[in-house]
């Protein structure tokens, strides 16, 4: 079992940067892969980010890349998600999501956080 809170969400301008981040509890959060997805007022939740457990490989969107970093701290059992050169349509509510027997870039995490705001005005 993994335990998610996510924090660092708010609302800025287009051009600012937002570090959001994922507080994790339960003896599986350091073997488990880590996502990062969001959802859009009226879209389907998509996929942002992701790092395996070691924190050896890392995904993106073809939307983010080269705007955002996802990193994980297994000491900490956090996992960052760095948002720079935010856009109007990276606005929405951004989840965390864990589990120790997918793929990173999996779409079936088993755990989720409750989500973390993200406007992002023009």
């Amino acid at each position: 079992q993994v335990q998610l809170v996510e924090s660092g969400g708010g609302l800025v301008q287009a051009g600012d940067s937002l570090r959001l981040s994922c507080a994790a509890s339960g003896r599986t959060f350091r073997r488990s892969a880590m996502g990062w997805f969001r959802q859009a007022p009226g879209k389907e939740r998509e996929f942002v980010a992701a790092i395996s457990w070691s924190g050896g490989g890392t995904y993106y969107a073809d939307s983010v890349k080269g705007r955002f970093t996802i990193s994980r701290d297994n000491a900490k059992n956090t996992v960052d998600l760095q948002m720079n050169s935010l856009k109007p349509e990276d606005t929405g509510v951004y989840y965390c999501a864990a589990d120790p027997r997918v793929t990173p870039t999996s779409l079936s995490y088993n755990y989720w956080g409750q989500g973390t705001q993200v406007t992002v005005s023009s």
